[in-house]
Order: structure tokens, then C-alpha cells, then sequence
């Protein structure tokens, strides 16, 4: 799911200081090579999700016909309904609604829309703007009674009335008439088969509105009363997405910006939907549009001084405005015909930004447009080097976690930095338990990864693109790169959980780890492999499963999912991103289950996911489970919404080391109870038949600190190993990749007294 903000999200709830994307909602799932996840809390502005991509050196620079995935959209952070209650709508002496003047209080419920014609027309009108922005979440059951068809054409016919009697204020309601519009578009963008298709009428009802508007004499007044309803009607502009009939209103939004008068009271975020216009008319590809640039390229001049005279905003209340500004200047370098017009304009914007201070964000803005459109020439905006300058310059808290983990942070305290690789290398053990593989599957080179943390949602959005490449309408994402590729940098970005319960925790976190663990381990090659296959449930589900499970956390929304039934097994072997629900929630239940009911046809399935045999995978999955567990997994629903999934999944572990010797370790076994007074050791040695590809030690649990050390030549002790890993406690790992075949020797090193210690070996 994609949730925009300004488009068809609630501007209710909107934050003028975070980076709210207004996307395109897409055919199924992101750009190619992403895969989402879950958003089990909300963040303000919106729903944040999480993505696994591909290469992102894949972004494509500056060809023609090819837009880039990691593109930054227009923001549209202005919430009107909430100028439309201040203290100017009372000046005014008129109410924003009739419930308000009156001093009434009028009741908002959503089955109350369900009226049509003039009841329908007195009842929105009646309402505030929070109730209409409310409609946004309608229940799927009453959402085709609220807008249906017929309801959209009789609204918009008031709409083109309440526009002609405009008055430079909300006195007629027109905000919430608009805003009902745009409500019913996304409501029935997400519930089509329950709506139904709204006709070529809809479109055509809404012009007359808009034009009648953009008409009126009031409406680009300069007044805090007339900014609501003008950032209602230009959003209005774009929700039927027919940017050609709608430029002329966008050159009208661009060329009133000509004073001061513009800069206060919201009315700059007013001017903003020019900007989706514009957005959607290029990112469309629309040929139609294109020839009205070509007609008038004077358009280009428009954006580039709109650009120029709200540089006094930059990091300020309206910085948004100016960073879409910049951004929609660049994406005009999409056609090639326009570059040579554009390029002199951006460049002298750019040369006024830099990569720290007030015009941060539209330096990084710039940066990403000339990498998406015009990278042959960053010499000439001197942006070449501007991801490494960023990376340098805000990615200063560096933490070596353990051999392959290694963390870089805008800013984390010692001892966040110290928990977050305790939870990160603790995390190895149980993912390999569960999964019970034999080591990285063949030609993945990503032995290592870095682990990087932004301070909110906000840093990330604007951050990480210009830094890495990867789109930021998510909650994080895992870069994989080429995994084959000699010198490739897997990474996963991820920001700063600032909302919700207080204390410190980092989004996604071991969500976005699970997904490098099982790319490492599970999936062969690049996730431009195996994404043409659906195998969505099982990475999505599998990252749900081992972090919640990892980190002890009921998935209370996956439970309340189960409880609906809405999907079979065999349906869900399909899945690819169609939905949040049936991507984390759906994704979460068919693994848990699998693992737990039949596993293995789990150890079948990702033999073939570890050769990257997709066309064996799909056979073993359709034909031969097939719908044999449909039934089995529908009667498990009921136990699991019941109160089985609250419990942490009996997944299998490993068992005790067979022989007396507590010193001799074996394959996939654990030594439990272990202990070891301060300064002094617990021994350990390991049998390696020859051809063994890879060994695995772990040490977890108990009290103190034990330090794990390997040597193939003799005892480990501080003075004679290897390598080790040496954290804060008694989460260790060490891979040994190759061991030389006979006798190696680990131990658990002391450096606080320990006790009741677990060590484990895989190979």
C-alpha cells in the first residue's frame, strides 16, 4: 500500500516538517527491485513501509524515456482544515461550517454519508473538516454507500456552485465539499471491487468546480481566510490525474508568487499543488503534456523563478515548497529537449546551496535530480561527489558491531550503539535455527553489512536518497546489491523510531536484518531473481516471523487478520505486494504456519530458493502442496486468533552435544550451562570433515561477559587466535568460512565472570 499525503491522504494528517511523499499509486508493489514491509505503528505524517531493493547503483542517470526509481515527489504537507478552524476563519465572522457558526456541535459518523442529494449536500456541509478527513478510514463495508458514483457527480455539482459564490473564505463549506471529493478518490482506490469504477463523468464533473474557482476573484487572495480553500482546490486539480487539462491552473498557482503578501499563513503551501500538476504530467509520460512544454517551455523559467524568490525559506516553515520547487525543475531534464534550457537554471540554484546549513535539503534535492537526469554533467553543478559528501558529513557515529556488522549513525548515544549490536548479533543464531541452513548459498560475496540509522523519518526521506539512491516512501530498506559482484556493499537503511511509547528503538530494525540474513542464506543471487517470482510471502513473512519472534512481540495485527479469513494458503503463495495486509500480516501467518505445521516442505522449498531454482519452487508451492492445506491452515486461523499465535513459535533448537567431554563440539549442536570465573576460559574443540564450506559458534545467554575466540592451530586464548568477537555480553558469533578439515579449537573467554552460558555449532 501506498499511502499519500496530499493526493488522496488525510491532510489532517499532515506535519509541515516531515517529508510526506504524494505518490502515484502503483500497479502492484514499488519500483522494480523493491520489496515492502510492514507498518504495524504509524509515524506522523502517514504509514511508513519498509523495502528490500536491488542494486541501487541500478538508479539510471540521465537517459531519456526513463525515469528514476528513487525520484523524490512533490510533498504536500499543509493541512487546511486546520487553517479553516483558527482564529482568521473567526475574524471573519463567519464560521468554516454551519455547525461551527452556529456553535453547534455537529456529530460525525461515517455511516451518516450513506444520504444522497441535498441531505448529502446539508450534511457535509454541516461537518468540519476532521469529519470529512475521518471518511479517509471508512470501513470497506460502508465505503460504497459514502461514495458511490452518483454521490461524486452531486457533489461536484456543489462544488461548482459553492466556487462561482465564492467569497475569499470557507463561509459556504467549500473546503469540505472538495475535500469529500478527494476522500471518495482514495477511498475508492483502495476498495475498488467494493466501490466499483468511477466513470469518465466523475473527471468531467470535477472541472467545472476547479475552473470555477481559479475564476473567481477571491481566489488567490493573499488573506489567511482564503488559503484552506485554495489548497483544497489545487490538490483537487491533480486527484483526477489529467495534468494537460489542469497546467493552465499550475502556470496560475507558480505566477501569483510574486510578493511577500505570499508568505505567511500557510498560503505558500497553497501555491504547492502546482507542483503535483507538474509531477504528474512528466512522471505520466503523457505525450500530450509533453507537447505543451514544448509549446510553451517558458513554463521551465516559471518553476526556476518560483524557485529563486522562496529561497528565503529555505529551512524554514515553507523549505517543502521550495525543495518541490527545485525537484520538479530537474525532473523537466527527463526529455532531452528541455536539458539544455534547464541545466543553466538548476545550476545556478545549486551554486546557492550546500551540504549543510539552511539549504541542506535542496542541495540533496538537486543532487538526486541531476543523478536521475543529468549525471554526464555533476561536474557542472559540482554534485559528483555529493553522496560521499553527505555520507561524511552526517554518518559520524561509527560502530564495529562484529566482523560483518558494522553501524553508521547520524547520532547514537554509546550505549544505544552498544544495545543495537548486542540485539543484531544475538539475532544470527535464532535466524539460522529457524531456517537451518548450510551456510551462504553459492557466489554471495556480502559477507559483511553496514547498518545504517538515520534520527527520524524525516532525515531518512530526504537523506538516504541522495546518499544510496534507494526511494524513501517506506520505512526502510534493504540494499542488496549484486551479491556475486567482488567489492559490492550490502546495506540496510533505517531511521530512528521518534513516535509512540518513549525510550530508544530503531524502526524495522530486525525486520531489515532478517531480510540480508535470508538474501545471505536463503536466496540465491539478486533480488532482481527472484522477485519475478512471487515470493513475496515468504521473505515478508519471514522477516515478520523471526523478528517478532526474535524479539518476543505478539503481532496482535496479524492475529486480528486471522480472524477474518480473508485469505487461502494456495492464495497466498501468489502474493506480491499487493497489499500491506496481505503482504506482512497475510505474509507473517502462512510462514508461521508452514514452519510450525509442515516443515518439511519448508526445507524442500528453500533447497530450491538456495539454487535459485524459482520455476521448482513455484512447481512445489502451486502443483505439489497445491490447495492440499488450504482447509488445514483455515481451521489453524481459528486456533491462532484464538491465542496460539501469542505464544513465541516452538520453533526447533538445537540440541544438547552428544559425549561426556563438555569440551567437544559437533555439528549443529549446543553445549548449555556454561560458566567461567573472571580472567579464565571454557574450552572448546570442533571435529571439520574435509569439504566443510563453513563452521558457525555461538555463544548466547547467562549472565556476565564471555568473549568467544577461534584458533586452528591449538587452544584459543586472548593471546593465541585468530579472529573473535568480543562484545559487550555474551552474544557472540564467529563464522569461520573454509575451515581447514580436522581438529579447531574455540573458547569463551572470561572478561566478566559468566554463568549459565549457551554455545552452539553449526555446520
Amino acid at each position: 500500500m501506498v499511502l499519500t499525503v496530499g493526493l488522496f491522504a488525510p491532510l489532517g494528517q499532515a506535519a509541515p516538517v516531515a517529508a510526506s511523499p504524494v505518490a502515484v499509486p502503483p500497479a502492484g508493489g514499488d519500483a522494480a527491485g523493491a520489496r515492502t514491509a510492514p507498518s504495524d505503528e504509524l509515524p506522523p505524517p502517514g504509514v511508513e513501509r519498509t523495502v528490500r531493493s536491488g542494486d541501487p547503483a541500478a538508479v539510471p542517470a540521465a537517459h531519456s524515456g526513463d525515469l528514476g526509481s528513487a525520484d523524490l515527489e512533490p510533498r504536500n504537507d499543509f493541512a487546511p482544515w486546520r487553517v479553516q478552524q483558527s482564529a482568521a476563519a473567526e475574524r471573519s465572522g463567519r464560521g468554516a461550517a454551519a455547525g461551527e457558526a452556529s456553535g453547534e456541535a455537529v456529530a460525525c459518523n461515517p455511516t451518516d454519508f450513506g444520504r444522497t442529494g441535498a441531505e448529502l449536500i446539508r450534511l457535509i456541509k454541516s461537518v468540519d473538516m476532521a469529519c470529512v478527513d475521518s471518511l479517509f478510514r471508512i470501513e470497506p463495508r460502508y465505503a460504497a454507500a459514502a461514495f458511490r458514483e452518483s454521490q461524486m457527480l452531486t457533489v461536484a455539482a456543489a462544488v461548482n456552485e459553492a466556487a462561482v459564490a465564492y467569497r475569499g473564505d470557507n463561509s459556504g463549506s467549500i473546503q469540505q465539499l472538495m475535500y469529500y471529493l478527494q476522500a471518495g478518490y482514495a477511498v475508492q482506490w483502495d476498495n475498488r471491487l467494493v466501490v466499483g469504477e468511477y466513470s469518465s463523468e466523475v473527471p468531467k464533473a470535477i472541472l467545472p468546480g476547479v475552473r470555477a474557482f481559479f475564476d473567481n476573484s477571491h481566489a488567490l487572495d493573499t488573506t489567511a481566510e482564503n488559503a484552506g480553500p485554495l489548497a483544497n482546490a489545487g490538490v483537487l486539480a491533480d486527484v483526477t490525474r489529467e495534468p494537460v487539462t489542469y497546467l493552465p491552473i499550475a502556470k496560475r498557482l507558480l505566477t501569483a508568487y510574486t510578493s511577500s503578501a505570499w508568505d505567511k499563513d500557510n498560503l505558500m503551501w497553497a501555491l504547492n499543488p502546482a507542483f503535483l500538476v507538474l509531477y504528474r504530467g512528466i512522471r505520466s509520460e503523457d505525450p500530450k503534456f509533453r507537447e505543451e512544454i514544448q509549446k510553451d517551455p517558458a513554463l521551465i523559467d516559471l518553476v526556476a523563478a518560483f524557485a529563486d524568490r522562496a529561497l528565503v525559506h529555505a529551512g524554514g516553515a515553507y523549505d517543502g515548497v521550495l525543495s518541490n520547487a527545485v525537484n520538479e525543475l530537474s525532473r523537466f531534464m527527463f526529455y532531452p529537449e528541455f536539458r539544455p534550457r534547464v541545466r543553466p537554471l538548476l545550476q545556478a540554484l545549486t551554486a546557492k546551496f550546500s551540504v549543510t546549513g539552511p539549504t541542506r535539503n535542496q542541495r540533496a534535492t538537486a543532487a538526486v535530480g541531476v543523478r536521475n537526469y543529468d549525471q554526464a554533467n555533476c561536474a557542472s553543478y559540482g554534485t559528483c561527489q555529493d553522496a560521499e559528501r553527505f555520507q561524511a558529513e552526517y554518518l559520524t557515529h561509527v560502530e564495529q558491531c562484529s566482523p560483518s556488522i558494522r553501524i553508521l549513525a547520524e547520532s547514537m548515544a554509546p550505549e544505544q550503539l552498544d544495545g543495537t549490536c548486542t540485539g543484531l548479533n544475538g539475532q544470527d543464531a535464532f535466524f539460522h535455527a529457524v531456517v537451518r541452513d548450510d551456510g551462504p548459498v553459492a557466489d554471495d560475496l556480502n559477507s559483511t553489512i553496514d547498518v545504517v540509522v538515520f534520527d527520524s523519518s524525516a532525515e531518512y526521506k530526504l537523506l538516504s536518497t541522495v546518499m544510496f539512491g534507494n526511494s524513501t516512501d517506506n520505512g526502510g530498506m534493504y540494499l542488496e546489491g549484486s551479491p556475486a559482484k567482488a567489492g559490492n556493499k550490502a546495506r540496510f537503511v533505517a531511521y530512528e523510531k521518534t513516535w509512540g511509547e518513549p525510550g530508544f528503538s530503531i524502526w524495522n530494525l530486525n525486520h531489515e536484518y532478517t531480510h540480508y540474513l535470508d538474501a545471505r542464506f536463503d536466496m540465491h543471487g539478486s533480488f532482481e531473481a527472484a522477485d519475478p517470482t512471487p515470493v513475496a510471502w515468504w521473505t515478508e513473512g519471514l522477516a515478520e516471523v523471526v523478528a517478532d519472534s526474535y524479539l518476543e512481540v505478539v503481532n496482535t495485527l496479524a492475529i486480528e487478520a486471522a480472524a477474518k479469513h480473508t485469505y487461502r494458503l494456495s492464495t497466498l503463495f501468489d502474493s506480491h505486494y499487493e497489499n500491506e495486509d496481505r503482504t506482512y500480516r497475510w505474509g507473517y501467518l502462512a510462514v508461521r504456519y508452514m514452519l510450525e505445521r509442515h516443515r518439511p516442505d519448508v526445507d524442500s522449498l528453500l533447497a530450491l530458493y538456495r539454487k535459485g531454482d524459482w520455476a521448482g519452487s513455484r512447481t512445489l508451492l502451486k502443483t505439489t502442496i497445491g490447495t492440499r492445506y488450504d482447509a488445514d491452515f483455515d481451521a489453524w486461523l481459528n486456533s491462532c486468533a484464538a491465542g496460539e499465535c501469542r505464544n513465541t513459535p516452538s520453533f526447533p533448537r538445537l540440541t544438547e552435544c552428544a559425549g561426556g567431554d563438555i569440551r567437544r563440539l559437533d555439528s549443529n549442536c549446543a553445549r548449555s550451562n556454561l560458566s567461567a570465573t573472571t580472567g579464565n576460559y571454557a574450552h572448546f574443540y570442533l571435529w571439520v570433515p574435509a569439504g566443510t564450506r563453513q563452521v558457525r559458534v555461538t555463544s548466547s545467554g547467562g549472565t556476565g561477559n564471555g568473549e568467544l575466540y577461534y584458533n586452528p592451530y591449538g587452544w584459543a586464548y586472548t593471546n593465541s587466535y585468530v579472529t573473535r568477537s568480543a562484545g559487550p555480553d555474551n552474544a557472540e558469533t564467529l563464522t569461520v568460512t573454509n575451515p581447514q578439515a580436522g581438529y579447531v579449537f574455540f573458547s569463551l573467554y572470561a572478561q566478566q565472570g559468566f554463568s549459565g552460558v549457551s554455545v552452539t555449532s553449526e555446520f
